[in-house]
């Protein structure tokens, strides 16, 4: 082919590739942004039921993301100091936070002066799983079932009504006050930082008694170094089917469920919002994650963003009024 010939077959090919390297340009910012780590805030230190959940969760993100995923813990103020960290992040679609109920629904009813505000500085991504609570009693109490238990604590109420929550300001702190009124006992209340040495205390006989959740009650009760006398659902849970629940016991009034859920700063845009819950949705479905959710003692559940914020907003309707009667307030 002669030399003026080949320069006109090339001129389309010329174009085009050049129409392609400017494609390529133009997305570059995107594909950095998504090389970025996605950072999971975990407010409760290594080893306990959110960090488990959130390392659970984020090896499936990795995967349905093609992101890497970094856990970082940040304990502390009962899960408080990890909200008024994450509320200060950018809300670009790279931070994440693992939140319970304790702060997104008990700590903005008992704290006049929170730093954070859960409507204003966050945005709610993706329910994961609710959990039961459950009342358990170590080496320190007789007891081995709610009767006993009950007949024991009114016996010398003064001397065995004290129980041990993982933090002051908790749903496990409220519910172990509203079993006190249900069953007639005022109840002491001994805050803990944390459900492991809550549970160190308990077995070694320091505290007759927990609340606590389920979950992070139910590998000692397998163990048979606590008993789990019953827990909060209107169900017995898939993870401990031999434990009653209040209810059934005649105590319809002791119930309720917390909940875990992913939060996210304030702005993040709706599509990345959209994108992130169905990859944790499509996590939390798989059969794999379920089962291990379940043997934590936590209820898979899921649904769109939305669905998260209305279940939150019931749920600051449920426990208000229990909030309320206690009289406690956090500062």
């Amino acid at each position: 082919m002669k030399p003026a010939k080949l320069l006109r077959a090339l001129v389309p090919t010329l174009a085009t590739m050049t129409a392609l390297a400017a494609v390529c340009l133009a997305s570059a910012p995107a594909s950095a942004q998504n090389d970025r780590p996605l950072r999971i805030l975990v407010g409760y230190p290594a080893g306990g039921t959110a960090d488990l959940a959130a390392r659970l969760i984020g090896d499936k993100l990795r995967e349905e993301l093609k992101q890497t995923v970094v856990i970082e813990n940040k304990p502390g103020a009962g899960g408080r100091l990890v909200m008024d960290y994450a509320r200060t992040l950018p809300a670009d679609g790279n931070t994440l936070v693992v939140a319970n109920s304790a702060v997104m629904t008990i700590a903005p009813l008992t704290y006049r002066k929170l730093n954070y505000d859960i409507q204003r500085d966050f945005v709610p991504v993706a329910q994961t799983a609710n959990f039961q609570l459950a009342l358990a009693t170590g080496p320190g109490a007789p007891a081995k079932t709610l009767k006993e238990y009950i007949e024991w604590l009114k016996a010398s109420p003064a001397k065995n009504n004290s129980y041990a929550s993982p933090a002051l300001g908790s749903i496990p702190h409220f519910f172990g006050l509203l079993i006190g009124k249900q069953v007639g006992v005022e109840m002491l209340h001994v805050p803990f930082n944390g459900s492991a040495p809550l549970m160190n205390a308990l077995v070694g006989g320091q505290v007759p008694a927990s609340v606590d959740t389920l979950a992070d009650l139910t590998e000692m009760h397998r163990a048979g170094k606590i008993r789990v006398l019953a827990s909060s659902g209107t169900q017995r849970s898939v993870a401990l089917p031999d434990v009653p629940t209040f209810t059934e016991l005649g105590y319809k009034d002791i119930e309720g469920l917390g909940r875990y859920g992913f939060l996210a700063p304030a702005g993040v845009p709706r599509a990345t919002i959209d994108r992130l819950n169905a990859a944790i949705v499509h996590a939390v479905q798989s059969a794999d994650l379920k089962e291990r959710f379940l043997k934590l003692g936590l209820e898979p559940q899921t649904g769109s963003a939305e669905q998260f914020g209305k279940v939150l907003a019931a749920d600051a309707g449920r426990w208000g009024p229990v909030v309320k009667a206690s009289g406690y307030t956090g500062d």
